[in-house]
């Protein structure tokens, strides 16, 4: 495959279109497939350790879990067993939630920055398996570490890439971390804001990096006979994400009266009816600009244009026609 290529796979698939999307990614030459999990829908670590377990090249990326819900040394293990399971191919993609569902579940975002430092330094600090105590703000270890009773400890190689939209995490994430994994529906424009945000942070860096990986999902539809069809695939799906986190909209270059609109027109929770209502104040153009869609060429197009604008591995998220959408862009890229 020329074109560096992942999948994303969560809630809007079945566990058998997840499971299977997988398993074609691992034989037909995809780098990557990323586990989401986000809504009270759908576990992300259940379907990534069973994706482990049937594949043998891609890597296996969270995409994102979050660091409010899991205690740190939970997550550690968590992800050092991943590692038993599909070893050197496993990679820790977390992110800061969002609201409001952390303040339902009694998680309030507070500081998000401060959090997130304070989370990945004590994973690090288990993945190199050090005995690790830390008093912050909001990590708490008291001179613990990876259990060795029954087999012989080893540090982890684990790769962790962070799910950053803003400056600040972005700055963060080229500090501190090995990547970024970048969200769906922001146009290729927005790397060139990004990549300098990064860049600061990879300058206060001791360690010697000089760069880290950037991946970023891409909402995806297809259709050769009707590439009209995959648009309004499309467009449903980002007059959705608009009304579930219009945070997105100013990265994406939307403007707020469009937001107001739609969730005027739909209302929240919105059903696939309100969807369909509020669907049509979203422009081709808008469409067009955060997602790749229409036919096979010119969805394959959009995703070079990502990669060309520092995206060095675009992760297909198939909308539409999921499997025609998935076969046909790998066809493209090979």
């Amino acid at each position: 495959m020329k074109l560096p290529l992942g999948i994303h796979v969560g809630e809007r698939l079945s566990l058998e279109q997840t499971y299977w999307q997988a398993e074609y990614a691992d034989t037909h030459g995809f780098e990557s497939v990323w586990v989401a999990e986000g809504r009270l829908s759908r576990d992300g670590i259940v379907p990534a350790a069973i994706i482990a377990s049937r594949t043998s090249n891609v890597s296996i990326g969270t995409g994102v879990v979050n660091n409010k819900s899991r205690n740190a040394a939970l997550m550690a293990v968590t992800f050092k067993t991943l590692a038993e399971v599909a070893p050197e191919r496993v990679i820790l993609g977390i992110g800061a939630w969002w609201e409001p569902l952390a303040s339902k579940v009694g998680a309030p975002l507070s500081k998000p920055l401060k959090s997130m430092r304070e989370y990945i330094g004590v994973l690090q600090s288990f993945f190199r398996n050090e005995v690790v105590t830390f008093d912050g703000e909001f990590v708490h270890m008291d001179g613990v570490r990876f259990d060795s009773m029954y087999r012989e400890n080893k540090p982890v190689r684990m790769p962790i890439y962070v799910g950053a939209v803003g400056p600040k995490m972005l700055e963060l994430s080229g500090e501190i971390t090995d990547g970024v994994h970048l969200d769906f529906l922001l146009p290729p424009s927005y790397m060139e804001a990004a990549s300098a945000s990064i860049d600061r942070g990879i300058a206060r860096r001791t360690d010697g990096v000089a760069s880290i990986d950037v991946t970023q999902i891409v909402s995806c539809s297809v259709n050769d006979d009707d590439p009209a069809e995959a648009v309004d695939a499309c467009r449903a799906f980002l007059t959705l994400y608009l009304m579930q986190q219009p945070h997105i909209a100013a990265h994406s270059g939307v403007e707020p009266e469009l937001v107001e609109r739609i969730q005027e027109t739909a209302g929240w929770p919105a059903s696939p009816e309100d969807i369909k209502r509020a669907m049509v104040h979203v422009p081709d153009s808008l469409v067009h600009s955060v997602t790749a869609c229409g036919t096979t060429a010119q969805a394959f197009d959009k995703l070079l244009e990502y990669h060309e604008a520092g995206v060095r591995c675009p992760i297909i998220s198939t909308l539409g026609d999921k499997e025609r959408t998935l076969t046909s862009l790998a066809e493209a890229a090979a």
